[in-house]
């Protein structure tokens, strides 16, 4: 069985080092969520945080690199294996906190409980 880390990229995605995924659209399962705003590739700890824009009321919401499905570098989208459901309710993100390991711990904890094969 597969292990799940929150916090590093799959090695099928298409990632690879050097990647800036700024500006790339973020898709979920079932539709577009919005766009990677800010972007870590920290080995162990990469995120991307998505500027949700009008899905909802403009949250910003941080996504951790395990939950990238695939890449591709053409079109500009990154799809996540999760549903736009499973996002919205994910613990919120606040830009003063998203560093904080209390809040990494949670939203790892989280993600790796909605974690499929």
């Amino acid at each position: 069985m597969d292990m799940f880390d929150p916090w590093s990229y799959r090695p099928d995605t298409g990632y690879t080092e050097g990647n800036d995924l700024v500006g790339y659209k973020i898709a979920a399962v079932d539709g577009d969520i919005g766009k990677v705003d800010q972007a870590t590739y920290d080995t162990g700890a990469a995120t991307l945080v998505v500027d949700t824009g009008p899905w909802i009321f403009g949250r910003k919401v941080m996504l951790p690199a395990g939950v990238v499905q695939r890449i591709d570098h053409d079109d500009r989208v990154v799809s996540v294996d999760r549903t736009k459901d499973q996002i919205k309710d994910a613990p919120e993100y606040e830009p003063d906190t998203g560093d904080e390991a209390d809040y990494r711990g949670q939203l790892g904890g989280y993600y790796g409980d909605t974690y499929r094969i």
